[in-house]
């Protein structure tokens, strides 16, 4: 008989997420069953307040772990008992583990994105970028971007506070100077090897982009952690300019193989997943 792992997400407008495809035909391409169910707080005309009795519905019907999107990455930290270093670091989760009566925080997003990008930009200049989003997503892009070796990452969001608090978490880190919140924000893209889109604007849900193509130069490379859809007004805007664009597609593939073997302590094929994600976009 099968091995049968119950998964879920939880997120808001998250019907389009292809990550329970990807978990399901990866487990069965390694003999065992993955059901995955989406957990949609819009569908469910729930606000982020059902968080806790989410996590306990899921705890007692038997899930073996949930992956946690958008706007739930930092609410759930104060519901789990124990945080790898990663997402401690972070600040921010995305996949969280059922284990011996106890609630695991990950953060594959931060792997995932590295692994994408050493993929897709592998020779990209890093010395001076600009990231637009600090929230859950933008604090493991951030912390993976540094990783990386980027010189200084400005820092673009809505909320200065939460912006100011991610640049001195990171440099705290990673060391002084590394981040900073940005001020003049045509200078700083003008002076920028690249960006990263870490917010959800691109989506179906929330259209726009967060920088305007009148910035944008033919040396910027441009990536975006956004997927649905693949080619984001940004992107398609970059590329009109002759950038070196990196889609979400990559970020969204690999923090679901580190994911997989969260769950399950398997080993899935990244070269396996990423071909089916290109089946799944291009139907």
């Amino acid at each position: 008989m099968k091995a049968v792992y119950l998964l879920g997400l939880i997120g808001t407008g998250i019907q389009a997420s292809l990550t329970p495809a990807m978990h399901m035909q990866e487990a069965e391409a390694l003999g065992f069953r993955h059901v995955y169910r989406l957990i949609d707080l819009t569908e469910l005309r729930l606000g982020v307040e059902a968080l806790p009795d989410l996590l306990t519905a899921a705890e007692r019907m038997g899930f073996n772990g949930l992956n946690i999107t958008h706007p739930c990455k930092q609410l759930v930290l104060p519901l789990l008992h124990e945080l790898s270093d990663d997402a401690r670091a972070i600040g921010a989760v995305n996949t969280v583990v059922f284990k011996e009566g106890k609630r695991i925080g990950h953060n594959t997003d931060a792997s995932g994105f590295a692994a994408a990008f050493r993929r897709g930009l592998p020779d990209a200049r890093l010395d001076r970028v600009v990231q637009f989003g600090a929230g859950g997503a933008g604090c493991a892009v951030a912390n993976a971007a540094l990783g990386l070796g980027v010189g200084c990452l400005t820092l673009v969001d809505t909320d200065a506070a939460r912006a100011a608090d991610l640049a001195a978490s990171l440099c705290a880190r990673f060391g002084p100077g590394r981040a900073r919140v940005c001020g003049d924000l045509a200078e700083a893209v003008g002076a920028a090897d690249g960006l990263i889109n870490a917010t959800p604007l691109g989506m179906a849900k929330y259209p726009g982009q967060a920088v305007p193509d009148t910035m944008l130069r033919a040396g910027h490379w441009v990536s975006d952690i956004v997927y649905f859809p693949l080619e984001t007004a940004l992107l398609a805007g970059a590329r009109a300019k002759g950038c070196r664009v990196l889609s979400g597609g990559g970020m969204a593939v690999f923090q679901a193989v580190d994911a997989f073997r969260l769950f399950t302590g398997q080993s899935p094929s990244a070269d396996r997943m990423l071909a089916h994600f290109a089946q799944l976009t291009a139907a």
